[in-house]
């Protein structure tokens, strides 16, 4: 495992530990050749395309509002220390840490097998979510439009989806977005975790800034598109003081509804959110791990279905009361109904014979 001692400028983990598959483990050590105030340089980041197979992936957990969703990124260059998808890297031989953030993969047939599966006769229509796992809108979005292409096969198929980022990136998309939302096809979520910029540029180094989230969340709302603000996750002792005042901005930018994620660490996230506190928050390192232990049972995770998200214990009823009452002071209690699955079509194929009577 590799730890540096300096914040690496522009990432969020400070260490690169071998992923638990592999049967090698590689440590680095100081030899007493470098220099003690020699900061270590920010890694370059690398895209590789990854051939898959299937675009759409489905799960059965009680936990998350929907069962189908796509993710066109494997890794994510925001470097969210908190980040529950940091573990997956490790079945890519690749590590958690710096790896995930700096060794990308994206889908680049993402479109052509999204329009093949909803082709197919016996397909059933669904809502889609894109962005379950990783950010859709990451930086290299901006590059490669995986996702804006994924959006136009879902538009031409009239095919109800939803999105989550933190980016505001996002709002390039609102020629796609807003036509979809007038005819109730998608709706949006958007991740602000907290106002204060310091702490986001710690936190989440290459997310947008809070201001530019809370402006995408004010663009997509003036374009009729609904929006759901997340407050997530929910660290105790850092950014939970700020729950009130995210979702208050978040109101006032046009969000019409608003969730919360209480802070997640399983597997190696818990070793890189605690070097993370010691490294960038030494000052409250020992009180946040106590306070999140207290909230799972006196260990740092527990992955019970029905208490991950949200913990359990005085500490997380507390934070859902105030979630609650948050939520209802700042007018976020909007019941969005389900999207429309009536309008899905499979639009003719170019050359073929449409059907005589528009069925």
């Amino acid at each position: 495992m590799t730890t540096f001692t300096h914040q690496i400028r522009g990432r969020g983990a400070r260490s690169n530990a071998t992923g638990r598959f592999e049967s090698q483990v590689r440590e680095a050590f100081d030899d007493g050749w470098t220099a003690d105030d020699k900061l270590p340089e920010s890694p370059a980041t690398t895209v590789s395309p990854e051939k898959a197979k299937v675009i759409i992936t489905r799960n059965d957990s009680p936990d998350i509002g929907f069962s189908a969703s796509i993710n066109p990124y494997r890794g994510c260059e925001h470097g969210c220390i908190y980040c529950y998808a940091r573990p997956a890297h490790a079945y890519m031989g690749l590590s958690p840490g710096l790896d995930f953030e700096t060794k990308l993969f994206f889908k680049p047939e993402a479109a052509r097998l999204l329009e093949a599966e909803l082709s197919r006769p016996r397909y059933v229509p669904e809502t889609i979510h894109i962005g379950g796992n990783t950010d859709p809108y990451q930086p290299q979005e901006g590059r490669l439009r995986v996702t804006r292409q994924v959006i136009e096969v879902l538009g031409r198929f009239n095919h109800p989806f939803s999105v989550i980022t933190k980016s505001a990136l996002i709002a390039r998309d609102l020629d796609l977005l807003a036509p979809l939302a007038a005819r109730n096809l998608v709706r949006v979520a958007v991740s602000i975790t907290t106002l204060d910029r310091k702490l986001a540029r710690s936190m989440e180094p290459r997310a947008a800034t809070p201001e530019k989230r809370i402006e995408a969340v004010r663009r997509l709302s003036d374009a009729g598109v609904p929006v759901i603000v997340m407050f997530a996750p929910v660290i105790p002792g850092l950014n939970d003081h700020e729950m009130e005042a995210v979702l208050e901005r978040a109101a006032g930018a046009g969000a019409r509804g608003a969730g919360y994620v209480a802070l997640r660490l399983p597997r190696e996230i818990k070793d890189l959110f605690r070097e993370w506190l010691e490294s960038d928050h030494p000052d409250r390192a020992s009180r946040v791990m106590s306070l999140v232990r207290q909230m799972r049972g006196g260990k740092d995770y527990d992955a019970q279905w029905g208490k991950r998200m949200k913990g359990e214990g005085p500490i997380a009823d507390l934070m859902a009361a105030r979630f609650r009452a948050a939520r209802k002071r700042y007018g976020l209690e909007f019941r969005f109904d389900g999207l429309d699955h009536g309008q899905f079509r499979v639009p003719p194929k170019i050359g073929g014979q449409i059907d005589l009577f528009g069925t």
